[in-house]
């Protein structure tokens, strides 16, 4: 049961003097609440990390460990830093308050204490704390949700996507028995057979790529070589040697990476950009250009061409598995593969029209500290 479903609220009252902390926890009981105590800055830290409490009246002054630096070290250890704490102080300076909230505090209580107004605070802060539970599992449950559509999106893609290749298969099959006498037919009809197994097994592989969700191992490699791999890759995976103008001023830059998943991504953005062509086309000019972002933190690769641009029937959603303008089934993870390999690397990828024609793919790459101590 967590503490949003726990109608009792625990609230620390930490405090040197005694009488202070019989009045509050008093109250505080007769409102309903469990009442901890603590009488300095050190008993404070434990009780908290042990018992993580919803609240925490902090008495600024204290001998030892004042109120602030007890604030401050709550605020640095994971288990306690989300707990509002509510100063109490005899100092009434707008100096002292400020100082307070830039510690951490969420209020600021003034002695000699009044009661109702203290349990009134408290009350108003606790308030806020529940609604900000109901938000983070809000959050949380709408997360699960998207996940959940996402993957019924996805299985019904593959469903239907299998479905139509498995008639394909069976389809050619047919044939080949019907033409059983003429083996030039049958061999036809099993290269389809191959052809359209091998497209099944593609999208297998596919599906594979999507399934990892961990961090990625990451190894040194230069954007030169980077860039070239992707490019041969997806010249192999269309079987023809498109041209790719490289405007590259970092080729000899060395990044981390996990060199598999960049160079997927970046061919399978390469290969999107090559099909925007109609097949009549005789020249389909592709430019990769890269350059490092000026606050230092990434490099940043566009993609452009001049081909058919961007379909406004599957603009909002092109990033969806199997969303695809072409008839041919077995295609439309493309992108969805490249998006999900770029943002497990730590960055994102944006498609947005050309400036006269075509479409242009910018995608970004975090870079590490120790790469960027390198040229």
């Amino acid at each position: 049961m967590t503490k949003s479903q726990n109608p009792t609220r625990i609230i620390l009252v930490v405090d040197d003097e005694p009488v202070n902390v019989q009045l509050l926890k008093r109250k505080l009981e007769w409102d309903g609440m469990k009442v901890l105590t603590a009488s300095n800055g050190q008993a404070c830290l434990d009780i908290a990390k042990a018992e993580e409490p919803d609240l925490i009246l902090l008495d600024v002054m204290m001998p030892g460990m004042d109120g602030l630096e007890v604030c401050q070290k709550l605020r640095e250890n994971e288990l306690t830093k989300g707990i509002p704490v509510i100063f109490v102080t005899a100092q009434n300076s707008k100096e002292g308050k400020l100082e307070g909230l830039q510690a951490g505090a969420v209020d600021y209580i003034t002695k000699p204490i009044d009661i109702e107004e203290t349990t009134a605070r408290v009350r108003a802060q606790l308030k806020y704390l529940a609604i900000n539970q109901e938000n983070v599992e809000l959050t949380r449950r709408l997360g699960e949700s998207r996940r959940t559509a996402a993957v019924g999106a996805l299985t019904q893609g593959i469903a239907h996507n299998l479905n139509n290749m498995l008639g394909v298969v069976m389809g050619y099959l047919e044939l080949a028995k019907a033409n059983s006498g003429d083996p030039e037919k049958v061999l036809k009809n099993i290269d389809r057979v191959e052809n359209a197994g091998n497209r099944i097994v593609g999208i297998i592989k596919q599906l594979s790529t999507v399934a990892f969700t961990t961090r990625l191992a990451l190894h040194s490699m230069s954007v030169n070589r980077l860039i070239t791999g992707s490019i041969h890759r997806a010249q192999e995976k269309v079987g023809e040697n498109f041209s790719v103008t490289v405007l590259n001023d970092i080729k000899e830059k060395t990044i981390r990476t996990n060199i598999e998943a960049f160079e997927d991504a970046l061919s399978k953005l390469l290969i999107n950009a090559w099909e925007s062509y109609d097949s009549s086309s005789v020249a389909k000019p592709i430019y990769l250009r890269s350059k490092t972002l000026e606050d230092g933190s990434a490099l940043e690769f566009i993609i452009e061409d001049q081909g058919s641009g961007i379909d406004p029937e599957i603009e909002d959603n092109m990033f969806e598995p199997f969303v695809s303008t072409k008839n041919t089934v077995g295609v439309g993870m493309g992108l969805t593969i490249a998006r999900h390999a770029i943002r497990t690397l730590g960055g994102e990828v944006y498609i947005q029209p050309g400036a006269q024609r075509g479409a242009v793919v910018t995608f970004d790459h975090p870079l590490t500290k120790e790469t960027n101590s390198h040229t």
